[in-house]
Protein backbone atom coordinates (compact mmCIF):
# COMPACT_ATOMS: atom_id res chain seq x y z
CA UNK A 1 0.00 0.00 0.00
CA UNK A 2 1.25 3.57 -0.60
CA UNK A 3 1.70 5.79 2.20
CA UNK A 4 -0.37 8.35 -0.32
CA UNK A 5 -3.46 6.01 0.03
CA UNK A 6 -2.65 6.13 3.83
CA UNK A 7 -4.58 9.57 4.51
CA UNK A 8 -7.35 9.01 1.96
CA UNK A 9 -8.42 5.38 4.29
CA UNK A 10 -7.96 7.57 7.31
CA UNK A 11 -10.28 9.92 5.92
CA UNK A 12 -12.77 7.19 4.68
CA UNK A 13 -12.34 5.49 8.44
CA UNK A 14 -12.98 9.45 9.96
CA UNK A 15 -16.56 9.63 7.56
CA UNK A 16 -17.75 6.27 9.03
CA UNK A 17 -16.98 7.58 12.59
CA UNK A 18 -18.60 10.79 11.56
CA UNK A 19 -21.83 9.33 10.59
CA UNK A 20 -21.68 7.09 13.61
CA UNK A 21 -21.57 10.06 16.10
CA UNK A 22 -24.35 12.62 16.58
CA UNK A 23 -24.40 15.82 18.10
CA UNK A 24 -26.73 16.79 20.74
CA UNK A 25 -27.32 18.85 23.61
CA UNK A 26 -27.85 17.30 26.97
CA UNK A 27 -28.91 20.72 29.00
CA UNK A 28 -30.28 23.65 28.70
CA UNK A 29 -27.75 26.79 28.98
CA UNK A 30 -28.89 27.63 32.31
CA UNK A 31 -28.32 31.03 33.81
CA UNK A 32 -23.85 30.20 33.45
CA UNK A 33 -24.58 29.66 29.63
CA UNK A 34 -23.20 25.96 29.45
CA UNK A 35 -23.98 25.58 25.37
CA UNK A 36 -21.90 23.13 23.78
CA UNK A 37 -22.69 20.59 21.63
CA UNK A 38 -21.36 16.89 22.56
CA UNK A 39 -20.39 14.10 20.40
CA UNK A 40 -22.28 11.12 21.43
CA UNK A 41 -21.83 7.70 19.56
CA UNK A 42 -24.82 6.46 18.35
CA UNK A 43 -24.88 3.10 19.24
CA UNK A 44 -24.61 4.03 23.15
CA UNK A 45 -27.44 4.97 24.59
CA UNK A 46 -28.00 7.27 27.39
CA UNK A 47 -30.43 4.80 29.07
CA UNK A 48 -27.20 1.68 28.25
CA UNK A 49 -24.70 3.77 30.24
CA UNK A 50 -26.92 4.38 33.28
CA UNK A 51 -27.56 1.07 33.41
CA UNK A 52 -24.36 0.44 33.38
CA UNK A 53 -23.60 2.92 36.09
CA UNK A 54 -26.07 1.38 38.45
CA UNK A 55 -24.96 -2.21 38.68
CA UNK A 56 -21.29 -0.47 38.72
CA UNK A 57 -22.82 1.78 42.05
CA UNK A 58 -24.73 -1.11 43.39
CA UNK A 59 -21.82 -3.27 43.76
CA UNK A 60 -19.83 -0.33 45.14
CA UNK A 61 -22.36 0.07 47.72
CA UNK A 62 -22.46 -4.57 48.60
CA UNK A 63 -18.27 -4.16 48.93
CA UNK A 64 -19.20 -1.08 51.30
CA UNK A 65 -21.43 -2.83 53.43
CA UNK A 66 -19.86 -6.03 53.52
CA UNK A 67 -16.76 -4.18 54.72
CA UNK A 68 -18.92 -2.03 57.53
CA UNK A 69 -18.50 1.42 55.72
CA UNK A 70 -21.75 2.03 54.16
CA UNK A 71 -23.61 4.69 56.34
CA UNK A 72 -22.09 4.12 59.07
CA UNK A 73 -21.03 7.76 60.12
CA UNK A 74 -25.07 8.65 60.57
CA UNK A 75 -24.39 12.18 60.98
CA UNK A 76 -22.72 12.45 58.12
CA UNK A 77 -25.04 10.93 56.15
CA UNK A 78 -28.07 12.64 57.15
CA UNK A 79 -25.89 15.78 56.59
CA UNK A 80 -25.25 14.72 52.94
CA UNK A 81 -28.77 14.05 52.17
CA UNK A 82 -30.51 17.03 53.83
CA UNK A 83 -27.99 18.98 51.00
CA UNK A 84 -28.91 16.47 47.92
CA UNK A 85 -32.25 16.64 49.11
CA UNK A 86 -32.19 21.06 48.42
CA UNK A 87 -30.43 20.68 45.06
CA UNK A 88 -32.20 17.35 43.17
CA UNK A 89 -34.93 19.43 42.91
CA UNK A 90 -33.10 22.46 41.00
CA UNK A 91 -31.86 20.50 38.63
CA UNK A 92 -34.74 20.76 36.18
CA UNK A 93 -33.05 23.99 34.88
CA UNK A 94 -30.96 22.37 33.32
CA UNK A 95 -32.86 18.74 32.36
CA UNK A 96 -36.51 18.48 32.89
CA UNK A 97 -36.41 15.23 33.15
CA UNK A 98 -33.72 14.90 35.91
CA UNK A 99 -36.16 15.78 38.61
CA UNK A 100 -37.77 12.21 37.84
CA UNK A 101 -34.57 10.17 38.10
CA UNK A 102 -33.56 7.15 40.43
CA UNK A 103 -31.78 9.45 43.02
CA UNK A 104 -29.52 8.15 45.50
CA UNK A 105 -27.23 9.17 48.12
CA UNK A 106 -24.87 7.60 50.48
CA UNK A 107 -21.98 7.71 52.43
CA UNK A 108 -18.61 5.17 52.84
CA UNK A 109 -16.51 5.77 55.70
CA UNK A 110 -12.52 6.10 53.75
CA UNK A 111 -10.06 8.15 53.71
CA UNK A 112 -10.47 9.24 50.26
CA UNK A 113 -10.75 12.94 48.86
CA UNK A 114 -13.57 12.40 47.04
CA UNK A 115 -17.13 12.13 45.99
CA UNK A 116 -18.78 11.33 42.63
CA UNK A 117 -22.03 11.36 41.18
CA UNK A 118 -22.44 8.18 38.58
CA UNK A 119 -24.71 8.89 35.51
CA UNK A 120 -28.77 8.55 36.13
CA UNK A 121 -28.21 10.50 39.55
CA UNK A 122 -26.53 7.83 41.87
CA UNK A 123 -24.22 9.85 44.37
CA UNK A 124 -21.50 8.58 46.61
CA UNK A 125 -19.62 10.60 49.47
CA UNK A 126 -16.38 9.68 50.97
CA UNK A 127 -16.28 10.53 54.99
CA UNK A 128 -12.56 11.76 54.14
CA UNK A 129 -13.35 14.89 51.65
CA UNK A 130 -15.75 15.93 54.44
CA UNK A 131 -13.69 15.57 57.62
CA UNK A 132 -9.81 16.24 56.39
CA UNK A 133 -11.15 19.34 54.65
CA UNK A 134 -13.48 20.31 57.52
CA UNK A 135 -16.24 21.40 54.48
CA UNK A 136 -18.92 23.41 55.26
CA UNK A 137 -22.44 23.01 54.48
CA UNK A 138 -21.92 25.32 51.69
CA UNK A 139 -19.08 23.56 50.31
CA UNK A 140 -20.31 20.37 50.50
CA UNK A 141 -23.35 21.48 48.22
CA UNK A 142 -20.46 22.81 45.82
CA UNK A 143 -18.78 19.49 45.43
CA UNK A 144 -22.42 17.26 44.94
CA UNK A 145 -23.31 20.36 42.47
CA UNK A 146 -20.24 19.88 40.40
CA UNK A 147 -21.13 15.76 40.65
CA UNK A 148 -24.56 15.74 40.06
CA UNK A 149 -23.50 18.33 36.65
CA UNK A 150 -21.39 15.59 35.57
CA UNK A 151 -24.74 13.13 35.40
CA UNK A 152 -27.08 16.42 33.63
CA UNK A 153 -24.14 16.34 31.04
CA UNK A 154 -23.87 12.94 30.75
CA UNK A 155 -20.00 13.54 30.38
CA UNK A 156 -19.68 9.58 31.78
CA UNK A 157 -21.63 8.90 27.87
CA UNK A 158 -19.53 11.05 26.55
CA UNK A 159 -15.99 10.02 27.70
CA UNK A 160 -16.87 6.53 26.87
CA UNK A 161 -18.31 7.84 23.00
CA UNK A 162 -14.61 9.72 22.28
CA UNK A 163 -13.09 5.59 23.70
CA UNK A 164 -15.19 3.97 21.37
CA UNK A 165 -14.38 5.94 18.53
CA UNK A 166 -10.91 6.00 19.04
CA UNK A 167 -10.84 2.16 19.13
CA UNK A 168 -13.02 1.60 15.49
CA UNK A 169 -10.93 4.27 14.23
CA UNK A 170 -7.93 2.55 15.18
CA UNK A 171 -9.26 -0.89 14.13
CA UNK A 172 -10.50 0.00 10.89
CA UNK A 173 -7.05 1.78 9.86
CA UNK A 174 -5.59 -2.01 11.05
CA UNK A 175 -7.95 -3.98 9.12
CA UNK A 176 -7.23 -2.19 5.92
CA UNK A 177 -3.80 -1.37 5.96
CA UNK A 178 -3.12 -5.07 7.70
CA UNK A 179 -1.13 -3.92 10.39
CA UNK A 180 1.38 -1.56 7.98
CA UNK A 181 1.17 1.32 10.03
CA UNK A 182 -0.11 0.16 13.24
CA UNK A 183 2.76 1.79 15.13
CA UNK A 184 2.08 5.52 13.68
CA UNK A 185 -1.70 4.66 14.71
CA UNK A 186 -0.33 4.50 18.38
CA UNK A 187 1.58 7.39 17.99
CA UNK A 188 -1.74 9.27 16.70
CA UNK A 189 -3.46 8.01 19.10
CA UNK A 190 -1.09 9.19 21.74
CA UNK A 191 -1.21 12.60 20.12
CA UNK A 192 -4.91 12.67 20.54
CA UNK A 193 -5.35 11.61 24.04
CA UNK A 194 -2.82 15.04 24.62
CA UNK A 195 -4.43 17.51 21.98
CA UNK A 196 -8.17 16.16 22.36
CA UNK A 197 -9.21 14.43 25.12
CA UNK A 198 -7.59 16.19 27.67
CA UNK A 199 -8.45 19.34 27.04
CA UNK A 200 -11.79 18.44 26.35
CA UNK A 201 -12.24 16.54 29.61
CA UNK A 202 -11.10 19.68 31.72
CA UNK A 203 -13.75 21.22 29.58
CA UNK A 204 -16.10 19.31 31.22
CA UNK A 205 -15.02 20.03 34.35
CA UNK A 206 -15.33 24.06 33.65
CA UNK A 207 -18.77 22.85 32.66
CA UNK A 208 -19.58 21.02 35.68
CA UNK A 209 -18.13 24.17 37.99
CA UNK A 210 -20.04 26.63 36.19
CA UNK A 211 -23.32 24.41 36.27
CA UNK A 212 -22.58 22.99 40.14
CA UNK A 213 -22.56 26.91 41.26
CA UNK A 214 -25.54 27.76 39.74
CA UNK A 215 -27.04 24.36 41.35
CA UNK A 216 -25.87 25.40 44.83
CA UNK A 217 -27.08 29.03 44.29
CA UNK A 218 -30.37 27.99 43.49
CA UNK A 219 -30.88 25.92 46.55
CA UNK A 220 -29.68 28.59 48.77
CA UNK A 221 -25.86 27.49 49.43
CA UNK A 222 -23.53 30.36 49.02
CA UNK A 223 -21.46 30.50 45.82
CA UNK A 224 -18.31 31.89 47.29
CA UNK A 225 -17.73 28.70 49.22
CA UNK A 226 -16.97 26.79 45.77
CA UNK A 227 -13.80 29.14 45.85
CA UNK A 228 -12.93 28.62 49.29
CA UNK A 229 -13.72 24.51 48.45
CA UNK A 230 -10.84 24.56 46.10
CA UNK A 231 -8.12 26.93 47.66
CA UNK A 232 -8.96 23.55 50.36
CA UNK A 233 -8.28 21.10 47.99
CA UNK A 234 -5.47 23.28 46.56
CA UNK A 235 -3.82 22.96 49.76
CA UNK A 236 -4.34 19.09 50.23
CA UNK A 237 -3.25 18.48 46.58
CA UNK A 238 1.02 19.77 46.43
CA UNK A 239 2.45 18.72 43.67
CA UNK A 240 -0.48 18.41 40.90
CA UNK A 241 0.94 17.53 37.34
CA UNK A 242 1.07 20.59 35.01
CA UNK A 243 -2.51 21.80 33.12
CA UNK A 244 -1.54 20.21 29.75
CA UNK A 245 -1.03 16.83 31.21
CA UNK A 246 -4.28 16.72 33.47
CA UNK A 247 -7.84 15.80 32.84
CA UNK A 248 -8.57 18.54 35.74
CA UNK A 249 -8.16 22.50 35.46
CA UNK A 250 -5.16 23.55 37.95
CA UNK A 251 -6.82 24.68 41.00
CA UNK A 252 -5.79 28.40 40.25
CA UNK A 253 -7.42 28.24 36.85
CA UNK A 254 -10.96 26.68 38.37
CA UNK A 255 -10.69 29.12 40.85
CA UNK A 256 -10.42 32.02 38.58
CA UNK A 257 -12.67 30.86 37.09
CA UNK A 258 -15.34 30.21 39.42
CA UNK A 259 -15.14 33.89 40.85
CA UNK A 260 -15.75 35.76 37.32
CA UNK A 261 -19.19 33.35 37.41
CA UNK A 262 -20.13 34.16 41.06
CA UNK A 263 -21.54 37.56 39.92
CA UNK A 264 -23.84 34.96 37.77
CA UNK A 265 -25.52 32.98 40.59
CA UNK A 266 -25.40 35.97 43.23
CA UNK A 267 -28.66 37.11 42.82
CA UNK A 268 -30.45 33.20 42.40
CA UNK A 269 -28.44 32.72 45.65
CA UNK A 270 -29.96 35.71 47.22
CA UNK A 271 -33.29 34.91 46.20
CA UNK A 272 -33.51 31.85 47.30
CA UNK A 273 -32.20 33.00 50.81
CA UNK A 274 -35.45 35.11 51.09
CA UNK A 275 -37.16 32.27 50.21
CA UNK A 276 -36.16 29.88 53.05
Amino acid sequence: MTPSRFPRLTTLCLALLLAACQQVQTTESGTVGVERKQAMFSLLSNEQVNKMAAQSYAASLRDAESKGKLNRDAKATRRVRAIADKLIPQVAVFRKDAPNWQWEVNVESSPELNAYCAPGGKIMFFTGIIDQLKLSDDEIAAIMGHEMAHALREHGRERMSKVYSQQLLAQGISLLTKGKYDQYVDLGLDGFQLAVNLPNSRQNETEADAMGLELAARAGYNPAAAVTLWQKMAEASQGQPPQFLSTHPSNQTRIRELQALIPRVQPLYDEARKRR
